[in-house]
C-alpha cells in the first residue's frame, strides 16, 4: 500500500518554485515521478510540454461503467517562491515534524496531488473514467498549464462534465449558538472573476512650477480615489446564499437575506469564507507616473485588483467607466471570467457523502472563492468545477495562513482523512 505522506514529501522535495513571467523549470522533475507514478499504476501518461520544462502530465484512468460521464481531478505541480531565511525548516526538505510535514506546497496543492496519486497506487476502482491532470503553471497566468491545456489539447477531455481540484473540503471549526464547535466543511462551487486592469491617463506635458490643470498624474488620482471611496452593493450568488442559509441553519443562527452584512456579522469565524464575496471588488495596487520631479509627464497609470461575482461582469465595467471620467482609459491585463457550478448536483451530494463517510458530524457547504485557480481553464469547456481537496485539520489550525505563507505544513492525519474521503468519492460518485 502507498504511503500519503511519504509520496507527498517526496513531492514536496521537488523545487518547483514559479517567479512568474515565464520564470520556471522545476516543474519537469516533479511530472516526470508523477508520470512513473501513474505508469507504476498501469496507466499510460502523456507528458506534455507548453515550453522547456513547463511540463504537464494527463492520464485517463477507466471507470466501472463507461457510459457515464468522466470526471477530472487536476492540481497544479507549480508554487509560490519561499525564502529559507524565514522558514523554520528549509522549505524545500519535506520534513516531518511534530506531527506535520513541512514544505512549500504542502497544502498548495501537494498535498492534494500525493492523495491521489497514493489512491491509483492502491488501485482505485472508480465508478466512472477519471482523466488526472497534473499542471504547470497555476500560480502564475496558467499560460504553460491548464489554459495551454485547455486550448490545445481539448481532446484530453473529452466526455469530462464535472472537475474537482484545490481550496474547498478542509475543516473549519466554528462556535454554534449553543455554545457547541461545529465542523463545517465549504466546498467551493463558485469563485470570482479576474479582470486586472491598467488605468492610463493622459494630459499635457509642462513645468511642474506652472499652473496646469490638464495634469496627468492629478487625473489619475481623483480617478483613483473615486474608485477606492466607492462601495459595491451588495450581490447574492446563489453560492453565497446557499452558504448563508446552510452555515446559518448549522450555527443555530438568524439568516436575514434583506440584511446580508447583518447576517455575515452574527456567522463569527465563518464570516471569513464568505465576507469576500457578498459583493464585487476594486483594489488599486500598482502606480507608475514620471520620470522627474518638475516634470508634469503627458501619462499616468495605475493597475487596480478587480474581482466580479458570476453575472456581475458588465455591470460593475459600466459602472467602472463613470468612475474613470472622460481622461483615464482602461484595458485588461488579465481577464477571466467567473466560475459557477451547480450548488445542488449529484456531485456535491456525492462530495457531502464522502465528506461524513470519514466524519459522520461533517457540515458540507458550498462557498464562493475570492480568488482564482485552473478552473478557469476548465469551465469554458463545459466543464462544472469544484474546489473539493478534503483535508481534516484541528481546531486552532490557521489553514489560510498557510497557502503562500511561511512555515507552510499539513497535518499527517489530515493527509490520511483527505485520501480516505477521495477513495469514496472517486469509487462511489
Amino acid at each position: 500500500m502507498a504511503n500519503v505522506e511519504s509520496l507527498c514529501a517526496q513531492l514536496l522535495r521537488f523545487d518547483t518554485t514559479n517567479r512568474g513571467h515565464g520564470d520556471a523549470e522545476g516543474e519537469r522533475d516533479a511530472a516526470e515521478f508523477v508520470a512513473g507514478v501513474l505508469a507504476g499504476a498501469g496507466l499510460e501518461p502523456v507528458v506534455l510540454e507548453s515550453a522547456p520544462r513547463r511540463t504537464n502530465v494527463v492520464a485517463r484512468l477507466p471507470g466501472a461503467d463507461p457510459a457515464l460521464p468522466a470526471l477530472l481531478v487536476q492540481g497544479h505541480l507549480d508554487v509560490v517562491p519561499a525564502d529559507a531565511a524565514d522558514w523554520t525548516v528549509p522549505p524545500f526538505a519535506g520534513e516531518v515534524r511534530d506531527g506535520y510535514l513541512w514544505g512549500r506546497g504542502a497544502v498548495d496543492m501537494k498535498d492534494f496531488i500525493a492523495m491521489v496519486l497514493t489512491a491509483v497506487a492502491d488501485g482505485l476502482r472508480p465508478r466512472r473514467d477519471l482523466v488526472l491532470a497534473f499542471v504547470a503553471d497555476e500560480e502564475d497566468r496558467g499560460e504553460y498549464g491548464a489554459h495551454w491545456l485547455a486550448d490545445e489539447h481539448r481532446e484530453l477531455f473529452d466526455g469530462c462534465v464535472a472537475a474537482i481540484s484545490e481550496s474547498g473540503g478542509y475543516t473549519y471549526h466554528v462556535p454554534a449558538a449553543d455554545g457547541s464547535v461545529k465542523r463545517l466543511y465549504p466546498v467551493g462551487t463558485a469563485e470570482r472573476g479576474t479582470a486586472h486592469m491598467r488605468l492610463t491617463a493622459r494630459g499635457r506635458a509642462g513645468h511642474a512650477s506652472r499652473p496646469n490643470h490638464e495634469n496627468a498624474v492629478v487625473r489619475l488620482i481623483e480617478a483613483l480615489n473615486r474608485i477606492a471611496a466607492h462601495e459595491w452593493p451588495v450581490t447574492l450568488t446563489p453560492t453565497v446564499e446557499a452558504f448563508l442559509v446552510r452555515t446559518g441553519a448549522a450555527l443555530g443562527v438568524e439568516v436575514d437575506l434583506s440584511d446580508v452584512e447583518g447576517t455575515v456579522a452574527r456567522l463569527g469565524p465563518a464570516a471569513k469564507l464568505v465576507e469576500p464575496t457578498i459583493r464585487n471588488s476594486t483594489t488599486p495596487t500598482m502606480l507608475d507616473a514620471g520620470y522627474k520631479v518638475n516634470v508634469i509627464p503627458s501619462l499616468a497609470q495605475a493597475q487596480i485588483d478587480t474581482r466580479t461575482l458570476p453575472g456581475t461582469e458588465k455591470q460593475l465595467l459600466d459602472e467602472l467607466d463613470e468612475l474613470l471620467g472622460p481622461d483615464v482609459t482602461r484595458e485588461f491585463v488579465a481577464h477571466q471570467p467567473a466560475v459557477q457550478a451547480p450548488v445542488d448536483s449529484p456531485w456535491f451530494a456525492a462530495m457531502a457523502e464522502a465528506m461524513r463517510s470519514q466524519d459522520p458530524e461533517a457540515v458540507v457547504v458550498p462557498y464562493c472563492m475570492g480568488g482564482g485557480t485552473d478552473a478557469k481553464a476548465f469551465s469554458p469547456l463545459g466543464i462544472a468545477c469544484y474546489g473539493f481537496a478534503p483535508l481534516w485539520l484541528p481546531e486552532g489550525f490557521e489553514y489560510r495562513a498557510m497557502a503562500h505563507g511561511v512555515d507552510e505544513r499539513v497535518p499527517l492525519e489530515g493527509l490520511h482523512f483527505g485520501k480516505r474521503v477521495l477513495e469514496h468519492f472517486l469509487t462511489h460518485c
